[in-house]
């Protein structure tokens, strides 16, 4: 099943040529994206840790919001891109986010894994406080683990565009959908950490 609208399901050629009809299709996908084909594989432990500072991405709430930093489709995965590549994308990309913030009623931005912190830093120009929490490290069969670590900011300016609010930002280096070794108790962990660092 098809997430979002494209030239091809809307019968265009360019997406110059939308009209009323087709912008109330591309936004009917947008809002009801979780109520068609929730990918919960995906979007569980994202809604998890976040469900303890009252945001869902499900209904009733539905008051949380996916935001990719690179709004473009790629032929490759992020990780197969060479290094120029990602800087351009992310030099293309900051004022999108950017606009996007601006437009919204987003106060809270929740980053998920070291590429996304790193990244991020990239576009925003922010420093984020990086503190080591025992408590998040990923277990392994030799060895100490793999260190958790907390990122905690706030921005006020995202690639050019300057923000009409300071955003929180709140981050940690596991990837949770794909950190081998993500444990339930490391997703309490970090769900709290979330809940008492929200506000701040």
């Amino acid at each position: 099943m098809r997430r979002f609208q494209t030239l091809r399901s809307l019968k265009l050629s360019k997406w110059s040529d939308l009209d009323d009809n087709h912008e109330r299709l591309v936004l009917d996908s947008c809002l009801n994206y979780f109520k068609r084909n929730p990918y919960d594989a995906w979007f569980k432990k994202l809604d998890y840790i976040i469900s303890g500072a009252n945001y869902s991405y499900y209904f009733p709430l539905g008051n949380a919001c996916h935001l990719d930093l690179i709004p473009f489709a790629t032929a490759r995965k992020w990780s197969d891109l060479e290094t120029k590549e990602k800087l351009l994308l992310l030099e293309l990309s900051g004022d999108t986010l950017g606009v996007l913030l601006k437009a919204s009623k987003v106060n809270l931005l929740v980053l998920n894994g070291i590429t996304v912190v790193q990244s991020f830093l990239k576009v925003s120009n922010c420093e984020l406080e990086k503190r080591k929490i025992p408590n998040w490290t990923l277990p392994r069969i030799v060895g100490d683990g793999v260190a958790g670590y907390s990122y905690k900011g706030t921005v006020s300016k995202i690639g050019n565009i300057r923000l009409p609010r300071i955003v929180t930002v709140l981050g940690y280096n596991h990837n949770l959908q794909s950190s081998y070794g993500v444990t339930s108790d490391i997703l309490k962990s970090i769900r709290e950490w979330i809940s008492n660092n929200c506000a701040t």
